[in-house]
This record gives structure tokens, sequence and C-alpha cells, in this order.
């Protein structure tokens, strides 16, 4: 398996063992599954370009913290979720 790295220029001519499909990625062991996962989260946790997060997220970060404001927020224990 290859992991692409900034130096590898990719064209139409890049081999295919290059990429791995999801199904080929399902089969991989946990560990090597978990450190792709880890290259991968590297790449993006240093992106300049950070995605705007959609306006429906603000607006319910906002009533919820009306709820908590208004003492009408209801809480529960993680033992409750399960």
């Amino acid at each position: 398996m290859t992991i692409l790295n900034d130096n590898t220029k990719m064209n139409d001519q890049t081999p295919k063992s290059f990429f791995m499909t999801i199904a080929e990625l399902k089969v991989k062991p946990f560990a090597e599954r978990l450190q792709l996962m880890e290259e991968l989260w590297e790449t993006l946790s240093n992106e300049d370009n950070h995605l705007q997060s959609p306006a429906w997220h603000q607006e319910i970060l906002e009533e919820r913290m009306n709820l908590i404001h208004t003492g009408q927020a209801e809480y529960v224990t993680i033992e409750e979720l399960t």
C-alpha cells in the first residue's frame, strides 16, 4: 500500500496502485486502518482552509444555550443513555 504525501504528483498517468477502494480498506487489519485514519486526520488538521459550520449549527447552539439560561434544559447521565 502506498501513502500519498505532499510531494506526490498525481495525474492521469498515476498508477491505480496509489488508490485504495473502500472495499480494500475494510479488509485491512484494524491497526493499519487506524494508522491510515491518523495520517488522514493529520493532513486535515494542518489545513489552513477551515470549513464554516452551517447556519443551523449556530441556531441549535443558541436554542440549547437559551434552555440552559432559562433553567429549562434537561440533563441525562451516561447511564441513562445506555
